[in-house]
């Protein structure tokens, strides 16, 4: 895609590789994770190369996905702190369900919507990789109750996971505009200037 010289920047290269790597082990873990949750979901595992391969593989792709998301967490943690204007936000988000988003509160680089998606995604890779290390005890020796509640508390955080990360996608196809910046890096200046003025006027120092 050839780049206009008036888009703005929203992400840079390692930022929307980082955001594609968790992405993509969140949904190679969200397949691996359903075959081993259901029997009916079991012929998943061919995609791993039988269901011994995908035990094997999930732990491990589980830590990868964590270890970027710890760095995607650092870097973006700042930005997605929430203000007295994201809560006024989602106070009105009804108004950004019906389209007429014009009048929304004055937002920085993400909305309040955004942000309680950060957060809620941090709290459930924080509970997915804590149980999941307890699931994979051959080296902690655990009781085999605490094992048990590990499961149960990782099968839990893990649909927790997936209905954010439908609400995501969902998001960012029903926001036209937003997809291309974690393709491509940029995003217009109409689209910045609407759906995020705050961080529009940082960027260009256009205060109309």
């Amino acid at each position: 895609m050839r780049r206009n010289p008036n888009d703005l920047q929203r992400y840079s290269a390692s930022e929307r590789l980082n955001h594609w790597v968790v992405g993509i082990c969140f949904i190679l873990l969200a397949l691996s994770g359903l075959a081993f949750f259901h029997p009916a979901f079991f012929p998943l595992t061919m995609l791993f190369g039988g269901g011994p391969w995908t035990r094997i593989l999930h732990p491990y792709i589980g830590v990868v996905m964590f270890v970027f998301f710890l760095v995607m967490f650092f870097r973006f943690a700042k930005l997605n702190v929430i203000e007295d204007r994201d809560i006024e936000w989602l106070k009105n988000v009804n108004k950004m369900v019906d389209g007429d988003d014009h009048d929304m509160p004055e937002q920085g680089k993400y909305n309040g919507g955004q942000k309680v998606l950060f957060w809620g995604l941090g709290l459930g890779m924080l509970v997915l990789i804590v149980s999941g290390v307890m699931m994979w005890r051959a080296w902690l020796n655990l009781p085999v109750t605490a094992v048990r509640i590990a499961s149960v508390l990782h099968a839990v955080a893990a649909v927790w996971m997936i209905g954010l990360i439908i609400m995501h996608v969902y998001a960012a196809i029903w926001t036209r505009g937003t997809i291309r910046a974690m393709l491509y890096g940029t995003v217009t200046r109409a689209w910045a200037k609407q759906h995020h003025r705050g961080w529009y006027r940082k960027m260009t120092g256009d205060n109309s």
